[in-house]
């Protein structure tokens, strides 16, 4: 299972929110890229980067930052926020991304998605973010009626790399993950799941690891801000 480092980033900086709060943002780090490479020299394969600006706005706005990330950086990144066009995916891709995902437009255009995924194939991922099992859209400030696990399965066969799937009420809260819900997303499509949100300590990736369906992954953000995962011991632990 790998473990996918997070950088959320707001007005340049990298920042982690509380369940999806923009208003309730800390700062970790005014050098997005120097975080970056602080996770790349204790290990990780992928880094996993948000515009939040973006998401709000529905365009890219943390490009600076997110160039100067994979500047610096040689590891794979994925990046969520304000992607919602071919050309945006394409511009981005062109710029070193290694996946673009898709999450409010899985939503409202579902046909970009599957254009997309053709397209590109292996760099289109659909990320879906829920409130008690609803699917939120807008970086979160709007909660639909569409069903999480009903989206993940409507991509089911539209060569979509990966469905990244976060948990809002969990996500910055430092309380452990969905992992029942998780899971079930999990063993409800073939495409692989990657779990986001809640994951507070070097037990939560393990439980996740474990919980009987296959997960791609797992995101961490906070926890290994706060110090309360370290990454070396995590990779380590999730390689054994």
């Amino acid at each position: 299972m790998i473990l996918y480092p997070a950088i959320d980033l707001k007005d340049g900086k990298a920042v982690r929110l509380l369940r999806g709060d923009m208003e309730k943002a800390t700062v970790f780090n005014d050098d997005p890229a120097a975080q970056a490479m602080e996770f790349v020299e204790a290990g990780c394969d992928w880094l996993h980067l948000v515009d939040l600006n973006g998401a709000f706005a529905g365009e890219p706005v943390n490009a600076a930052a997110v160039e100067a990330i994979l500047a610096r950086t040689k590891v794979p990144a994925q990046l969520g926020g304000g992607i919602r066009d071919m050309a945006t995916i394409e511009r981005w891709l062109d710029k070193g991304l290694a996946r673009v995902i898709l999450g409010t437009v899985a939503v409202e255009k579902p046909e970009l998605v599957r254009e997309a995924a053709r397209a590109f194939p292996g760099k289109v991922a659909v990320g879906i973010d829920a409130r008690d099992g609803r699917v939120a859209t807008k970086g979160w400030a709007e909660v639909t009626d569409v069903d999480a696990v009903d989206l993940a399965r409507s991509f089911e066969d539209d060569g979509v790399a990966a469905i990244i799937y976060t948990d809002i009420n969990r996500d910055g809260a430092m309380q452990g993950p969905n992992i029942e819900y998780t899971a079930a997303m999990a063993r409800a499509v073939s495409i692989p799941v990657i779990a986001s949100g809640g994951v507070s300590k070097l037990a939560d990736l393990i439980a996740l690891r474990d919980c009987g369906a296959q997960l791609n992954g797992a995101i961490s953000g906070r926890a290994l801000y706060d110090g309360a995962i370290d990454l070396k011991e995590a990779l380590a632990a999730l390689k054994d």
